[in-house]
């Protein structure tokens, strides 16, 4: 019976640790850069320094950080946030927010994981008009909305596949 020693369970765990830290590192990273492009690549600024320190809390090794901000300084990443706005199971309100260099890649993967589970995106300042946007990037729910259980089940198995996403950086969500 192949497959059964102990190296094989030592390598299939490590290639699942390695995948969470890969799209951890790779989220921390795309914010360094959107960052850096803001701070001009100036290391001092409180927006650059913070996504640093974030980084750093989650283990991003160093290296990962100066190449980050290296690659702003060559001029290679273009970097931009993106707003999405859907309603969920249940009528609740998700604020998607996703930091990419290709506009229609982030749109279109973010469009097919809401048709897997028969949501489509909503117009502009639908879905943001019950949240408000404090000045650390958050967006905070002004209404909160109560879910039954099957809903609550649906929504987070929608927000768990949107987080997977390598160019979403956050999903809220003005449910209960």
């Amino acid at each position: 019976m192949s497959g059964h020693n102990k190296w094989s369970k030592i390598k299939r765990q490590k290639e699942k640790t390695d995948g969470q830290k890969s799209k951890i590192y790779g989220k921390m990273v795309k914010l360094i850069t959107a960052e850096a492009k803001k701070a001009h690549g100036d290391v001092t600024t409180p927006g650059l320094r913070s996504a640093i320190e974030k980084a750093k809390s989650m283990n991003v090794p160093s290296d990962n950080i100066e190449r980050a901000i290296k690659k702003f300084s060559e001029g290679e990443a273009n970097m931009e946030t993106i707003v999405y706005e859907a309603y969920g199971p249940g009528g609740c309100a998700i604020v998607i927010e996703a930091l990419t260099d290709n506009r229609n890649r982030a749109a279109q993967e973010i469009k097919r994981i809401l048709g897997l589970h028969d949501i489509a995106l909503a117009a502009i300042g639908s879905a943001t008009w019950a949240f408000s946007h404090e000045p650390g990037g958050e967006w905070i729910a002004q209404s909160t909305i109560p879910l039954s259980d099957e809903d609550g089940e649906k929504l987070g198995t929608l927000v768990d596949e949107l987080e997977e996403c390598d160019e979403v950086q956050d999903v809220y969500t003005n449910a209960e």
